[in-house]
């Protein structure tokens, strides 16, 4: 751990200033906690948006009020380019693109991001909008992985953050080619809130597809959901979106809103 934060001091204390884009994950919130460590001038960006979950900002400014970072926090304005609300296969580039072009004109210093090593092996349209903006990203830079973050995380006492599952946009719930709307991504919220104050479950996540709403959960969740928990998971969600529309629950797969 102590070569990952040398190396980290010794590549990026030629720049004058880091703009640290937080999403909320433990990839972006390791790195913010790092990079104020080490460098105190650091700034961290986070984006409010229908797109982000209300508990990544809430646990962004917790941070920056218990480490004392300078949080500046923008509207990417993502909903205003109908190529992102029209939701294509590489919607993530115009996200990303939007977010980037937002602290690019707010001010001047070096943009990184928390992609990491892991990211590479992935179909990731958001690092090509990275290099339109010249966006840095240490982890990839320093050949750290998700779980040497994760490591990274506890060596630092992050136990809150160490083991956050993975949560991605909302908008990637909703299945390509189906428009986005901050209304259709209240819903989602409301009801992957909601479903985990109903039941224990580690994973969930409603997908907005054609003709279907489909509820998908961890597969230990799943296999123990009792009738009961199933039928008020689908009348939660047929409230939310209306009772003609047909309710599926199934395993959770990641990516499955996804199509190429």
């Amino acid at each position: 751990m102590k070569l990952i934060l040398e190396q980290f001091e010794k590549s990026y204390s030629k720049y004058n200033q880091l703009l640290i884009a937080v999403s909320g994950g433990v990839d972006s919130m390791t790195l913010g906690y790092v990079a104020h460590k080490i460098f105190s001038q650091t700034k961290i960006y986070h984006a409010i948006s229908p797109a982000v979950p209300d508990d990544a900002t809430h646990r962004v400014k917790a941070y920056a009020d218990k480490h004392a970072w300078n949080l500046v926090l923008i509207n990417a304005g993502e909903f205003d380019d109908v190529t992102y609300v029209n939701n294509p296969v590489n919607r993530c580039f115009y996200c990303k693109t939007n977010l980037y072009k937002a602290i690019s004109e707010k001010e001047k210093g070096v943009i990184c991001s928390g992609a990491n090593l892991d990211d590479l092996s992935d179909y990731r349209p958001g690092l090509d909008a990275a290099k339109l903006f010249h966006v840095e990203h240490p982890w990839i830079t320093l050949g750290v992985n998700k779980e040497q973050i994760r490591h990274l995380a506890n060596y630092f006492g992050l136990s809150d953050i160490e083991d956050l599952p993975a949560s991605p946009c909302l908008s990637s719930r909703v299945e390509t080619g189906i428009r986005i709307f901050p209304e259709t991504l209240s819903l989602i919220s409301q009801c992957e809130s909601a479903i985990k104050t109903m039941i224990e479950v580690h994973t969930v996540r409603c997908r907005v597809q054609k003709e279907k709403i489909t509820i998908e959960l961890d597969k230990r969740t799943l296999e123990k959901l009792k009738e009961i928990e199933r039928k008020n998971i689908k009348s939660l969600a047929n409230n939310l979106f209306g009772d003609n529309c047909s309710i599926f629950i199934d395993y959770y797969k990641r990516g499955s809103a996804f199509l190429r």
